[in-house]
């Protein structure tokens, strides 16, 4: 590679500015996702043929991220990063609309079409945690993907608001204001992003500089930074599925559980304002073994009662686990691939990570309605377990190497 293309492949000013647009990008996608984790279950309940089918509107959504993982990853690969960004947002848009025509003619399998539609925006929005590190010197990369997911403390207020003041908005119809403020989110979310400047792989990395995808898969660091991703996002959806239709089912209001989850958005996102220098200091896998044992002190919380407290901790400890958990993971994945190779590996990295989560929220629901909420915070323990024990064995690894080097 020459000067000149490494000289374009790792701009850290660029890098910044990008990080930023991302970051308010992130809390325009994130406020349109926790309107709809906060009230698609809420929905189900009311239009659903039956109670155990009331969180197939987010396993919906995670499907239709999962389904346009990959052709969204090879979308920006062909046209480039902003107008892959803005199509997602786009697609956001047009489900937002169709949401609400659904809830107002209490059409289930249209409001199915609407969680898929902003499950696509999710696909292509995922994106920018990967973009923010496009241009990002090693040294900046960890910090670059934690300023983006800052634009998730935004999404956390802005979001969860949204909820509390638009639910009655379109009264009597519960519910279809807060999708009507989804649509603008999402316009708003389409002239941000135009503001993205990430040259076309083309144009910075030799299109020979590549590795065959069986050959990337084999890296034991990339197995396991795609599982840490996998399993703590897919827990962390687990639970907070189920979460807010555990709250109405203990007596609740609305309000109150969009209040929990706002401390669990948050939980989320603040501490990514410094994951990046955790990460950059102890290793991207001490601290996703962090976001596991979180992720365990949650489901703990959950089983030690059902009172708005207990709810509260189990929420904010799950989206602390996350955090660690998530952003741990993808900034190892970074680790695993060449410039020339990071659609299809990121695009590979979400479709297992939302595969995941869509078998996590479908049987969310299901366990919740045959055997209550402990089940599904029970549910939590075995996966931190082969997680945990995965990042021990690469952490073990890598200390043998350097001992025997």
């Amino acid at each position: 590679m020459s000067t000149a293309e490494i000289t374009a492949q790792f701009d850290d000013l660029r890098a910044r500015r990008n990080a930023i647009v991302l970051a308010i990008g992130q809390a325009l996608y994130g406020s349109a996702t926790v309107i709809m984790f906060t009230t698609a279950g809420l929905i189900g309940v009311q239009i659903a043929p039956s109670k155990a089918w009331a969180t197939l509107p987010i396993s919906a959504f995670v499907i239709g991220t999962a389904v346009s993982t990959i052709p969204a990853a090879m979308l920006m690969r062909a046209i480039g990063r902003r107008p892959g960004f803005m199509l997602g947002a786009f697609a956001g848009t047009i489900g937002a609309l169709i949401g609400v025509y659904a809830i107002y003619t209490r059409d289930f399998q249209l409001f199915i079409l609407a969680t898929v539609l902003q499950g696509v925006y999710q696909a292509f929005a995922q994106h920018s945690r990967f973009a923010a590190a496009d241009m990002a010197s090693p040294a900046f990369r960890p910090k670059a993907i934690s300023w983006v997911m800052t634009g998730g403390v935004a999404a956390g207020l802005l979001g969860t608001s949204l909820v509390m003041f638009t639910t009655d908005l379109l009264a009597p119809v519960t519910f279809a204001g807060c999708y009507a403020a989804m649509a603008v989110i999402c316009t708003l979310a389409i002239g941000v992003l135009a503001f993205v400047d990430i040259p076309r792989k083309e144009e910075t990395v030799s299109a020979g500089d590549t590795r065959p995808l069986a050959e990337i898969v084999k890296q034991p660091r990339l197995i396991v930074a795609v599982i840490a991703a996998t399993l703590s996002y897919g827990m962390m959806n687990l639970v907070m599925t189920a979460a807010p239709i555990a709250m109405i089912d203990c007596g609740f209001t609305t309000t109150t559980a969009a209040w929990a989850i706002q401390w669990h958005v948050m939980a989320m996102f603040v501490p990514s304002f410094f994951t990046g220098q955790i990460i950059a200091r102890v290793g991207a896998e001490r601290v996703c073994a962090a976001g596991l044992l979180l992720l365990a002190a949650a489901a703990t919380a959950g089983l030690l009662g059902i009172s708005f407290g207990h709810f509260a901790v189990n929420l904010i400890l799950l989206g602390l686990g996350w955090n660690f958990g998530f952003i741990g993971g993808t900034t190892l994945l970074t680790e695993c691939y060449r410039p020339a190779e990071r659609e299809r590996v990121q695009g590979l990295n979400d479709f297992a990570v939302f595969g995941t989560v869509a078998i996590a929220s479908l049987t969310s629901g299901k366990l919740l309605d045959w055997f209550g909420w402990a089940s599904v915070n029970i549910a939590v323990y075995p996966t931190v377990v082969v997680a945990l024990s995965l990042i021990l064995w690469i952490m073990l690894k890598r200390r043998r190497r350097a001992v025997a080097n």
